[in-house]
């Protein structure tokens, strides 16, 4: 990574998977991480520039006032550029709407769709006089751009999270030192959600054997690999410039 060592990058969904390997390896960087997750990791080295919350994103109200209130008490000279990395999702159960419980369906929108954009909210509003580079980088997939049968819940808040970030980029560039926004997807991971759509039940969820197959050929890459990728396309000198891009195409 080209940065100096002093960003602050809040990332949320840093207990495991994707999130985790983003967290420590800007720590290993030397920059600083606020983490948000359920549940806080031991997998991550303990010091000043690493901070852990235990919270739940599904309230996602709650969350992002606690974010507005921390980033007030900061001295912005501190960091040469503030980030915000929108990790965090989950799956509802495989298969049509009807067959998943509300509480199931809203528990996925609400941490996939709705806390990003709170989160987002107040990382703005709280940082809009900082004199340092912004960053949004939110964590979507193909299956945002892609309908997929029994995934519904998934395929929304993916594709909200794309066009949500359409619509904040073109709000930002009309400000003096608007934030870059980039809905990322990063491709196949090797992480627990992968394993969850194999087990998942053919009879709701008929592309189940196109994941087993993912695994099987060994086309799943490391989350460690992944997030050097995606480090790397968040550093890049043109990030912003296309809003809704595919680590893997551009």
């Amino acid at each position: 990574m080209k940065e100096s060592p002093a960003g602050l990058y809040i990332v949320t969904g840093s207990s495991r998977g994707l999130g985790a390997a983003l967290a420590a390896q800007l720590l290993q960087h030397g920059h600083s991480v606020l983490g948000l997750a359920r549940h806080t990791t031991d997998t991550l080295p303990a010091g000043p520039r690493c901070i852990q919350w235990a919270l739940d994103l599904a309230d996602p109200v709650a969350a992002a006032a606690r974010l507005s209130d921390w980033l007030a008490t900061l001295d912005s000279t501190h960091f040469t550029s503030a980030n915000l990395l929108n990790n965090a999702g989950v799956l509802s159960r495989m298969g049509p709407i009807d067959d998943s419980s509300s509480d199931d369906l809203s528990n996925a929108l609400r941490v996939g769709l709705e806390a990003p954009m709170l989160l987002t909210a107040s990382f703005l509003r709280a940082t809009r006089a900082w004199a340092v580079p912004r960053r949004v980088l939110n964590v979507s997939s193909g299956l945002g751009r892609r309908a997929m049968a029994g995934s519904a819940s998934y395929c929304a808040a993916k594709a909200g999270l794309d066009h949500f970030s359409r619509c904040t980029a073109l709000d930002e560039a009309q400000r003096p030192n608007g934030a870059r926004i980039v809905s990322l997807a990063p491709g196949v991971i090797d992480t627990d959600m992968q394993a969850s759509l194999r087990n998942s039940d053919p009879n709701g969820f008929p592309e189940r054997d196109s994941f087993l197959r993912l695994k099987a050929d060994g086309r799943l890459v490391s989350a460690h690999d992944t997030a050097a990728c995606v480090l790397a396309f968040l550093h890049r000198p043109d990030f912003g410039e296309k809003t809704v891009a595919d680590v893997r195409n551009d």
